[in-house]
């Protein structure tokens, strides 16, 4: 599965040219990445391949039979930051994301619309790939659907089953589960306790009260073919994959049986997360697969919860139909820490607008180097802190205005870009490679 078109991204300023009157400046090279670790419960240094080889990077995907709306664009937004930062430190990055074209709720959706779930699933990735386009969004080296990994998914199925870590259920559908108690360790990804688990297990899509089964916490591996549902041949019998062993065997061929950051909403911190590491761990022997779990927050919609079922659904494509900046969308969201819970309205639409003029008025009469130089600094510190985007915004702020001292962005020509003082394409260029802006 191809990716979507990558954005050209500068590289960040190391010194900005004298201008003027004023004096050249060196820039402070970006700080360490601290982020939030759901696991540890701390926020802690991002580990470095000791080699230098890339930082492996996995966030998990859309199942495509929806549009990309605002909940979606939040967590790949906080992603593209962490994946921006790493490479304006200097550190290449191996970024991969699946698709799951292959689950449920893409079946569901395409019976009840009458269409095939093939066609859904291949339309809707196209759109979230021209939103991903539009908002400037650093596409993954790789892009994997489920459908075309499940020769990975059948030998990693094939592994835990020799190893111990699953089983075949009885019945006229032998369908396989993975035994979680096979890891020591299980649980530790959430922290949740089991009833909890049990809890949350039975609202996203785990199936407790399924005879048969070691205990209600084992999760499906692969499902036995039913009538009607598409099938796989595989040597322990046709059928699918289940969820969460997708992510674990596309994770685990791509980036290793170890790697620095798995990624998602804060919706994939339980079940998700949790059993696809696990699934990773037993069958490689390793005791933890991402040095760190990051999640994001959920985007309510005028102060009520954003959900498919609710239909108070926020699209990108819609706003940039209407003729919004996809960059003031994503400053929108950088208003808010990725990590909390928060919420879009059209005034935080329209803040973000208004700000981003102001920046960019601002940046188009930039002329001190210094003052630049102590704004990029003060950008990477906000960002080394656990992508810390308010702060980010609040430097911003106080920059521009001290810049347009006082009036407002109307009152601005915008410079083009050849034009500009060295301090002013520093600005623009630093800003665009850490946050995705121009400005």
């Amino acid at each position: 599965m191809h990716s979507w078109s990558a954005p050209r991204v500068p590289q960040f300023p190391t010194a900005i040219p004298a201008v003027a009157d004023s004096a050249a400046a060196e820039v402070v090279a970006p700080p360490a990445l601290q982020l939030y670790d759901t696991a540890d419960d701390q926020v802690k240094p991002v580990a470095l391949p000791e080699d230098g080889a890339p930082v492996g990077m996995y966030v998990c995907g859309i199942t495509p039979y929806d549009s990309t709306h605002l909940g979606h664009a939040a967590t790949y937004n906080t992603f593209d930051l962490v994946n921006r930062y790493l490479r304006a430190a200097g550190h290449a990055v191996t970024y991969v994301q699946n698709v799951t074209d292959v689950d449920d709720p893409l079946f569901e959706r395409a019976e009840r619309d009458g269409v095939d779930w093939r066609e859904l699933g291949k339309e809707q990735t196209d759109l979230f790939r021209s939103d991903m386009t539009q908002l400037r969004i650093l596409p993954p080296e790789f892009f994997v659907g489920a459908m075309e990994t499940i020769d990975e998914v059948v030998a990693m199925v094939s592994t835990l089953l020799d190893k111990g870590a699953a089983y075949v259920v009885e019945g006229e559908y032998p369908d396989i589960y993975a035994d979680h108690t096979y890891t020591e360790q299980f649980g530790y990804e959430s922290r949740y306790n089991e009833a909890t688990m049990r809890e949350l297990f039975a609202e996203r899509g785990g199936d407790p009260e399924r005879e048969g089964k070691r205990h209600p916490l084992d999760a499906l591996l692969w499902r036995a073919h039913r009538t009607g549902e598409p099938e796989w041949d595989a040597p322990f019998g046709s059928g699918r994959p289940g969820w969460h062993v997708e992510c674990a065997a596309i994770a685990m061929n791509r980036l290793g049986e170890q790697f620095a950051i798995q990624g998602g909403g804060v919706d994939l911190r339980y079940p998700h997360h949790e059993y696809s590491a696990a699934h990773v761990e037993a069958a490689c022997g390793n005791q933890r697969m991402a040095g760190h779990y990051v999640h994001t927050g959920m985007i309510g919609l005028e102060g009520t919860k954003m959900s498919k079922s609710l239909g108070n659904l926020e699209f990108v494509s819609a706003l940039t139909a209407q003729g919004f900046d996809p960059a003031a969308i994503r400053v929108g969201l950088y208003a808010g820490h990725y990590r909390e819970d928060r919420d879009w309205s059209a005034e935080v639409l329209s803040e973000a607008e208004d700000r981003l003029a102001k920046w960019r008025a601002a940046a188009a009469e930039e002329n001190n180097p210094q003052r630049v130089a102590e704004v990029l600094a003060a950008v990477t510190g906000h960002l080394a802190n656990d992508l810390d985007t308010p702060a980010v915004l609040r430097t911003l702020d106080e920059w521009a205005a001290a810049v347009n001292k006082g009036i407002g962005a109307s009152g601005y020509r915008v410079t083009p870009a050849a034009e500009r003082t060295s301090a002013s394409q520093a600005l623009a260029t630093g800003l665009d490679a850490l946050l995705g802006i121009a400005v």
